[in-house]
């Protein structure tokens, strides 16, 4: 069987690789220096490279925290596939394995890399109505694939028939936001957060 797809040039490997350059960049100077104290010629700088050659890749700086946003949600939501897919499971010792493997995976994305929750949380709110409101939306997408899990549980009969769905969906998501703050000040301490949380969603506090 044959593939159809053209191999991709040396020349555009290389484009591919300064847009990934300059993305990147543009990343870390907005999370040290926020964004709106930071200009093009910031990330020009960081990469050697003229104001020409950015304006050869995207429109300006708004641009670049389109695409830097849309490769965040990308990691987030690659975490929520395959086995760790809402369907995935069927009993609840399945659910907290599942449940500890994707925190494991958010916690090397918020934990690891601490421009991570830092861009998400603090500084694209902040740039505009229209980027807030697209922060919001990704935070209600969250709520509507946690809330996925919990129904799916709830109609196998591993939680509870009468669980709140869509509120304690919120709350998880909550615990997991505050532990990822935490994270950009003690990031050595993101799993053991982790670890607390799903033990307060399947063990509660009571003695």
């Amino acid at each position: 069987m044959t593939s159809s797809a053209e191999p991709v040039s040396r020349a555009e490997r290389k484009k591919l690789e300064l847009r990934r350059e300059i993305i990147d960049a543009a990343f870390d100077c907005f999370a040290e220096r926020g964004y709106h104290a930071t200009g093009i010629a910031d990330v020009a700088t960081r990469l050697g490279i003229g104001h020409g050659t950015f304006y050869r890749y995207f429109q300006n700086k708004r641009d670049i925290v389109d695409h830097v946003v849309d490769e965040l949600v990308a990691r987030i939501t690659g975490a929520l596939t395959a086995e760790n897919a809402p369907d995935a499971v069927s009993t609840l010792a399945e659910y907290r394995e599942q449940s500890a493997r994707i925190g494991e995976s958010l916690a090397r994305i918020f934990g690891e890399d601490p421009r991570v929750p830092r861009l998400l949380l603090f500084e694209a709110p902040g740039i505009d109505r229209a980027m807030a409101e697209r922060i919001l939306d990704l935070f209600d997408l969250a709520a509507a694939l946690t809330a996925a899990y919990l129904s799916h549980g709830v109609e196998l009969g591993y939680l509870r028939a009468d669980l709140d769905v869509d509120n304690t969906a919120r709350a998880i998501n909550g615990m997991i936001l505050g532990s990822a703050i935490t994270s950009l000040r003690t990031p050595e301490d993101q799993r053991a957060l982790s670890e607390a949380v799903r033990r307060v969603m399947y063990d509660g506090i009571a003695s």
